[in-house]
């Protein structure tokens, strides 16, 4: 392997291409709720253009129209109800008694106290600069590890300390130029903290640890222990800072669809009591104008369904690429190739 050659980023490690990463994950979820309105758009007047001289006649006939939109009518008002209920409920367990607040509040403080040894202070009060530098000290760590092997008479674990090593600060340096510009509640701390691939650092950390435990003096072996415990500590607050995104998430979910469903439900009330088949004659472009108006009328009744799917797709994908915690690998793309595990077996 050369080094520095993996990408470990997640978009390197997920294995996809950049539009789909970019539709999954990066894209802003307007943008995407618009093109896929846009995409319903574009379909329903290539559909009406197949046989634009009778749609006016099944318009009069069997009033598929109306249905449809008698439909939609029902679905939005069930859908924004379930999906308004469904928040409240995993919103409500953030209430609780003041016993409930303390035990979480002690949590809080224990967890300052525990990173107090790692920097020597409480560490920052902001997220992001506290993500920062909890990155910044594991690079340090490991660099510290190097430099303890320097004098170490295996060959075979220098190697491989140097690769890991190599590796892992390539990888932290490319996450504390990201967590910049990043700001806690948007999307880019958490991609920032995903970018970071801690489980194969924490493993390939204690890997090393236990198959040259042999050939480790007590400081070589306090080394691999300290980078050990800034990797644990990186773990639990990447979830906990996921959590809170999800919580603002399901707020941004909730409201988002409150916006959109009224002026949604208002143009298919319209559509439903007021289009007729006489309305609207003539073509424009080609097309006849009623298809325009039954099919802008439909793209924009799915708006609050298409804002749900862009942010379930983006919330479904954090949790199946974070769904493990510590040194479980459970994807074989986040296996970095910085370790030759077959040397010892």
């Amino acid at each position: 392997m050369n080094e520095g050659e993996e990408d470990e980023s997640m978009v390197g490690r997920m294995g996809e291409s950049r539009i789909r990463f970019w539709f999954l994950l990066d894209g802003d979820r307007w943008v995407i709720t618009s093109m896929l309105t846009v995409g319903l758009f574009i379909i329903l007047i290539i559909s009406g253009t197949v046989a634009p001289s009778s749609f006016r006649s099944v318009m009069s006939s069997t009033n598929q129209v109306g249905i449809a939109f008698q439909a939609f009518i029902a679905s939005l008002v069930t859908g924004v109800t379930l999906v308004v209920t469904i928040g409240q409920l995993v919103l409500s367990q953030e209430l609780g008694s003041l016993k409930t607040k303390r035990e979480r509040m002690e949590g809080a403080v224990e967890f300052r106290h525990d990173v107090d040894s790692i920097f020597g202070t409480v560490g920052p009060p902001d997220p992001e600069t506290f993500l920062r530098n909890l990155v910044q000290k594991s690079k340090e760590r490991a660099e510290t590890l190097e430099e303890n092997l320097t004098d170490n008479s295996n060959n075979e674990l220098r190697e491989q300390v140097d690769e890991f090593v190599t590796a892992l600060v390539k990888n932290a340096n490319e996450v504390e130029d990201q967590l910049e510009d990043a700001e806690f509640g948007e999307f880019n701390l958490l991609r920032t903290a995903m970018n970071y691939n801690h489980s194969w650092k924490l493993y390939g950390a204690l890997w090393l640890k236990s198959e040259y435990r042999d050939s480790l003096n007590d400081e070589e072996q306090r080394a691999f222990d300290e980078l050990v415990d800034v990797l644990m500590i990186f773990g639990p607050l990447r979830e906990h800072f996921k959590s809170l995104y999800f919580q603002w998430e399901l707020v941004r979910l909730i409201r988002s669809i409150l916006i959109t469903a009224f002026p949604a439900l208002a143009v298919a009330i319209a559509t439903l009591l007021f289009l007729a088949p006489n309305s609207f004659p003539g073509v424009t472009f080609g097309v006849a104008n009623i298809i325009w108006v039954v099919s802008a009328s439909s793209a924009i009744t799915i708006i609050p369904f298409f804002v749900l799917t862009s942010i379930v797709l983006r919330i479904a994908t954090i949790a199946k690429r974070t769904s493990a915690i510590g040194p479980f690998i459970l994807h074989e793309s986040d296996r970095g190739d910085d370790l030759d595990l077959e040397v010892k077996n």
